[in-house]
């Protein structure tokens, strides 16, 4: 039978749907809010691998493009693989949700969000979010939630809760944050360089509105959940634990205070191997299902070792494995302009994490083109992040990117957009791409360190320099430790990774993902004075490497010269069919195709500029030329000085510039009756004549008889012209 739940959430209405769609899944729901509708469902798997060495949880956001009443591009009309928008609001989904799920449980959970209407000024994101906690909660699955997620703006000063369209083009803050009603547990954030304390204030705010909407989801669960499912989990007596522990533990602390990182993964690694394959020799009379559930215990218990000498490491002893202080940094290098023939690069290195920044400068017109369901179709700024697998030492796969990928990309995108120049300033689409050469932790932060550098170099005039930073957080009870500057096993083994990156002045970009329920505003505020403190650091060591962005562009990238015309006159440049424009381009650049690398482009705008790139200048300058002369309007009653281009009996047509042409008739020739044309004019000859206007057919009509005898009326007279009428 449906049942439907209604809330007014902060003036919007928010309304769950249940019992009339996809009955058939674990749990299912229809959110709608506002004209904003998602179905959001989840099936959990009556089967179970507990011999898996992870918990398989998959998060799908399906966005269908007949929600914004869109056909998808391209020749298959019909949704493709996910946008990236898509695949980002799945990782937004999937990285509150996945800590709630119980330790142990290896049954695999399918979410899916499926976008069926989408009104832009209530996110379909933030209703997924809610949909996916509340479509998990009331089904069997085993979920220590609910959990949700809102949007936070700020407009003059004042804090918004999933703002409009409207206010999100005037905040300075774009802030995702989720939890549960006792903490937050995940953060992404864009911001035009906000103070930690606004920031803080910015979080703790979303999470009062988070604990609304968990209270409605508890309402709702209250009366359409199920009782939860039993599981099975892989149960390891105290006895082997002791065992191993005794085999292991020592070995294992030595190995994990070695500095170096491969050094320190082949020790682990190889204590690990040993006493797995001393615990295969001594069971080899097992059967096989037996065998392998004993190893996949014993590997278990290593690793639990492994994560409890850690954490005794950190917090009882405050010592990190590399030997660092709890704030301090690893050591940073820096360098510029690597790649003679790019347009700008950058190399930053931060312990054994490295990245390699490229930046390619290309024309308005080369943006890249966006099919989803977001009113923006286009971006001029991209940041993207490539992870081979030998920046870890290891092979491994290679092909699309991964969420991960994509997502790293997107982080680094987004704190380098908020000191992005805008296209009037800078009319270039600007691409970064970041190479991972090594990595040991914090590669996408060493990617906004890196790409800040290349753009510098490139001579993008960015605001300021940007820096970034990632932290971590150990916890033992109530005890804690915020790590400055984590590495890949304070990440790994750790609870907290909070990546903050900005100016000196405030924060650009935020990120926070933890393993734990969620934390309290103390570590919040704590996290954050640390990573500015550290982020301060960073840019010094930038800055002295290059202090300002370059005043000009590298000799290899396009320069740009832009100019305005009426808009009405777009048309006569592009020509019929786009003829007129692509005779312009291939003649200036002296190629044959208009797709030649060579060639001059020309980005026409609706507003009437005219933005033209090449690295020749001369080639600029002669295709401005060439369209100036195209939309140049004649004024009548003006002086102008032609060519004769062609002589008939009734008149002559003169040339007064490329692609402008008059006839002057032969009564206009002269004061005296001209009996035959070419008695006064041949082709070649340089004449001065007179605008008469145009007819009622679009000629333009030309007079020498007046240019010439300007006296007997005043005119309307150029310098230029007098000079010449002076001399003949």
């Amino acid at each position: 039978m449906k049942k439907v739940f209604e809330l007014d959430f902060r003036g919007r209405k928010l309304v769950v749907e249940h019992g009339e769609m996809a009955k058939q899944a674990s749990g299912a729901v229809l959110v709608r809010y506002g004209d904003t509708v998602v179905l959001s469902t989840t099936v959990v798997s009556k089967q179970v691998n507990l011999l898996a060495d992870f918990f398989p949880l998959m998060v799908l956001y399906q966005e269908k493009l007949y929600s914004v009443g869109k056909i998808p591009g391209g020749f298959i009309k019909r949704e493709g693989r996910p946008t990236e928008n898509a695949t980002l609001a799945a990782r937004m989904i999937d990285r509150p949700m996945r800590p709630m799920f119980p330790e142990g449980f290896k049954n695999e959970v399918q979410i899916v969000n499926t976008v069926l209407s989408v009104e832009q000024d209530n996110s379909p994101e933030m209703a997924a979010m809610f949909g996916s906690s509340l479509a998990t909660a009331i089904s069997e699955t085993p979920f220590d939630g609910p959990i949700a997620g809102v949007k936070v703006g700020r407009v003059n000063g004042e804090f918004v809760i999933n703002p409009t369209l409207e206010q999100a083009e005037v905040s300075d803050i774009d802030l995702t944050v989720a939890g549960t009603k006792d903490a937050i547990n995940m953060v992404e954030a864009g911001s035009k360089e906000v103070s930690e304390s606004d920031m803080l204030d910015a979080l703790l705010f979303g999470h009062e509105a988070i604990k609304e909407l968990v209270a409605f989801q508890e309402t709702i669960i209250a009366e359409i959940g199920v009782p939860k499912m039993a599981y099975k989990t892989l149960e390891i007596s105290d006895d082997l634990k002791a065992e191993i522990s005794a085999l292991a533990a020592k070995r294992l602390d030595e190995a994990m205070r070695i500095k170096d990182k491969l050094e320190k993964y082949e020790a682990i690694d190889a204590i690990k191997s040993e006493i797995v394959e001393q615990y295969t020799v001594q069971n080899e009379h097992l059967k096989e299902q037996d065998l392998k559930e004993l190893i996949a215990k014993v590997t278990l218990v290593l690793e639990d070792i492994e994560y409890e000498i850690f954490r005794r490491i950190v917090v009882k002893e405050k010592t990190r494995a590399d030997g660092r202080a709890m704030t301090e940094i690893r050591p940073l290098s820096t360098d510029i302009d690597l790649l003679p023939r790019t347009h700008g690069s950058a190399l930053f290195t931060r312990g054994q994490t490295q990245s390699l920044s490229v930046v390619t400068l290309g024309a308005l017109g080369e943006h890249q083109i966006l099919d989803g369901l977001s009113i923006e179709d286009q971006k001029r700024f991209m940041l993207h992040y490539n992870f081979p697998q030998f920046s870890v030492g290891s092979t491994g796969r290679y092909g699309a990117p991964g969420r991960r990928e994509v997502g790293h990309g997107a982080l680094g995108e987004r704190a380098l957009l908020q000191v992005i120049p805008d296209e009037a300033t800078f009319p270039y689409t600007i691409r970064v791409v970041s190479e991972i050469l090594e990595s040991n932790g914090s590669s996408s932060q060493a990617s906004i360190c890196a790409g800040c550098m290349a753009l510098m170099a490139a001579g993008v005039p960015i605001k300021a320099p940007v820096a970034g930073i990632a932290m971590g957080l150990i916890t033992d009870g109530d005890d804690y430790t915020i790590l400055t500057d984590i590495q890949g096993m304070e990440d790994h083994l750790g609870d907290m990774d909070f990546k903050v990156a900005g100016t000196k002045n405030g924060i650009c970009a935020l990120q926070m993902d933890i393993k734990i329920k969620g934390i309290t505003k103390e570590i919040l505020k704590e996290a954050l004075e640390q990573a500015r403190s550290a982020r301060l650091q960073i840019l010094d060591v930038i800055t002295a490497q290059i202090s300002e962005p370059r005043k000009e562009v590298s000799k290899y990238a396009p320069k740009t010269y832009t100019f305005t015309i009426n808009p009405e006159k777009i048309k006569d440049v592009i020509g019929r069919g786009g003829e007129m424009i692509t005779k312009i381009i291939c003649e200036e650049s002296n190629v044959d195709l208009v797709t030649d690398m060579n060639a001059v482009k020309v980005d026409l705008e609706d507003d009437g500029r005219v933005i033209i790139y090449h690295t020749d200048a001369d080639i600029i300058e002669r295709t401005a030329n060439r369209i100036k002369n195209l939309v140049r309007e004649v004024e009548k009653d003006k002086l102008y000085t032609g060519t004769v281009v062609k002589v008939e009996d009734f008149g002559c047509f003169v040339e007064l510039w490329p692609g402008c042409e008059g006839l002057v008739h032969v009564s206009q020739l002269d004061e005296k009756r001209v009996e035959k044309t070419s008695d006064i004019v041949k082709v070649g000859d340089e004449i001065i004549v007179k605008s008469l206007g145009y007819d009622n057919r679009g000629r333009l009509n030309l007079s020498r008889k007046q240019a010439l005898f300007p006296e007997k009326k005043k005119e309307k007279i150029d310098k230029k012209v007098v000079d010449q009428v002076n001399e003949k």
